[in-house]
């Protein structure tokens, strides 16, 4: 994975606060040169610092308002092929693999709370899945962010 310094951090602290800045814009802001801006972002990008802009969408503006987490239980054996299952169902908007007593962790949004037993049901019914427990989110107490993080690295802190 690529290495931010306090210089990319600073020019993604400014693109953080308006993503919408031009090279031109995060020099001015940052007070670093254009062409210095214009190489480190290049350099950003092909290290795949950035996000893909999907996650900038907000799950609400298609009708999808409710939030829930799912823990997901299954037969060991079959995770590597439950990967592809689970991708197929559009509602699961990420995945991980845990340690502890659950062993799959899903964001998942639904359109209301019948919605939401409908995808617990396919996620049921992938092969290799055992049991589900859901919990769905009462609402969002500290949104994605990076900023405090980019404000560390920059300051060296």
């Amino acid at each position: 994975m690529y290495s931010l310094d306090g210089t990319d951090a600073k020019l993604l602290a400014a693109l953080a606060e308006d993503p919408r800045r031009t090279v031109v814009a995060l020099a001015q802001v940052t007070g670093i040169s254009r062409n210095t801006v214009q190489a480190r972002m290049s350099q950003l990008e092909k290290n795949k610092v950035f996000l893909n802009f999907e996650r900038r969408i907000n799950p609400a503006a298609l009708g999808y308002t409710l939030s829930a987490f799912m823990s997901v239980h299954v037969q060991q054996r079959k995770l590597p092929s439950l990967a592809e299952s689970l991708g197929s169902i559009p509602e699961i908007l990420e995945a991980y693999p845990l340690s502890g007593s659950a062993d799959l962790f899903l964001r998942v949004v639904a359109k209301d709370a019948e919605d939401l037993f409908r995808i617990n049901g396919k996620v049921l019914a992938c092969e290799g899945v055992e049991r589900t427990d859901t919990a769905i989110a009462m609402g969002e107490l500290i949104p994605f962010r990076m900023l405090p993080l980019l404000e560390r690295e920059e300051t060296g802190n």
